[in-house]
């Protein structure tokens, strides 16, 4: 599913969720300056070099052979580069880094459509803080289960999975406007946010418990996923049932376009 867009537009400027973005095109941008891979090695989270920050990491990485008898392949092991900061900082520093253009703009499009409202509730200074916290419990949920692997992850997407679970705690009547392959036929369907989310968090549950044991299989970090949406979940639940956010003042547009106010 591809949300287009929700049927609640901001009702302030979100210069922390532009900044985000912002930040996030502008690494990518360097990435691709100072070499992909090489960046990747000093900033991205390697588990294995988080739990033992001391010691020489070695990856096996297979070389083919040209021979006279044909192409053979060797396993040599291979030290793995220190990072640029401590290791502990790589679990935050990860987060701005991204593997390629469909993932940044796959990101980046799903921060654009849900940080806005939850910048919304939470103000700018509070959105901020809860992105970075939701950005290390994706991390730290990720190290915790595959802490000796030597895969680097890198992405923004256990950050924007906890704006996603904040944004299906604090708008359930929301709408999301998606586009749906129905039998190889794309469809534009609007569907209750909570479901649309609900969705989505069920199908990362279920390939993170199928990878479980092996958490870089597919290349995504389904634990990150889930380690983010839960806590942007239970940390805007905490908000709100405090009173720490804004009231939510909002126009719905459903898809007649009709135009509702409620106050909540």
């Amino acid at each position: 599913m591809i949300p287009l867009r929700d049927s609640i537009p901001s009702s302030t400027t979100p210069f922390v969720n532009y900044s985000m973005i912002a930040v996030c095109i502008a690494v990518f941008a360097w990435q691709h300056s100072s070499g992909e891979a090489e960046s990747v090695l000093r900033f991205g989270m390697v588990p294995a070099r988080v739990s033992h920050p001391d010691q020489d990491i070695l990856v096996k990485e297979p070389i083919v052979v040209e021979t006279s008898l044909g192409r053979r392949e060797i396993v040599q092991a291979v030290k793995l580069k220190k990072a640029s900061v401590p290791e502990w900082a790589t679990l935050l520093t990860c987060v701005f880094l991204h593997g390629g253009l469909m993932h940044l703009a796959g990101n980046l499009w799903f921060l654009h459509i849900f940080g806005d409202n939850v910048e919304d509730r939470l103000g700018h200074l509070g959105y901020f803080v809860f992105y970075i916290v939701c950005g290390l419990a994706a991390s730290t949920i990720h190290y915790l289960s595959s802490p000796e692997s030597t895969v680097p992850t890198i992405g923004a997407s256990g950050a924007i999975a906890g704006v996603m679970g904040a944004y299906m705690l604090l708008y359930p009547r929301s709408r999301v406007e998606s586009i749906v392959p129905i039998f190889f036929i794309l469809q534009i369907i609007v569907i209750p946010a909570p479901i649309f989310l609900g969705i989505w968090f069920v199908m990362q549950l279920a390939n993170g418990t199928f990878a479980m044991g092996d958490v870089s299989a597919g290349g995504v970090a389904w634990w990150a996923h889930i380690g983010g949406f839960v806590a942007g979940f239970i940390i805007a639940w905490f908000l709100r049932n405090g009173g720490a956010t804004r009231p939510q003042v909002t126009v719905i547009r459903p898809a007649s376009e009709q135009r509702i106010y409620y106050r909540r």
